[in-house]
């Protein structure tokens, strides 16, 4: 199948969010960079995807459990795990080598989806 669009613009996060600022700070806190801000409505990349934040009246508070997790490969994850524990981040799962192939962790994120960082097991040899 022939791509219609360039990966990155394929699957899109969209997150509706109480505080804009407070979510936009808390990804750009983890190294999210700000490609657009337009006050109530922010897009933010990682290398090629992105993540749309929207600043919607009535969004009903986050759940006290994250209904889901978003993962971010990166090479170095002991460092994203020094700076979740020097940030204070809420931990959902320490960091530990996996039977699936990944060292990752988990932290809770400010709209009810958590953050995975995750190096692959082989890169880590």
């Amino acid at each position: 199948m022939e791509s219609y669009v360039n990966q990155g613009e394929q699957l899109v996060v969209a997150l509706y969010v109480l505080d804009i600022k407070k979510s936009g700070e808390f990804y750009r806190s983890y190294g999210f960079e700000v490609v657009r801000d337009e006050g109530t409505f922010m897009e933010l990349k990682w290398e090629d995807a992105r993540l749309f934040l929207s600043e919607v009246p009535g969004t009903p508070s986050p759940p006290a459990n994250p209904i889901g997790n978003m993962r971010v490969m990166v090479p170095n994850v002991d460092e994203y795990w020094d700076l979740a524990k020097e940030k204070g981040a809420t931990i959902l799962s320490n960091i530990e080598d996996r039977y699936y192939g990944l060292r990752d962790f988990t932290i809770g994120g400010p709209d009810g989806l958590a953050l995975r960082f995750a190096t692959w097991l082989k890169e880590l040899r």
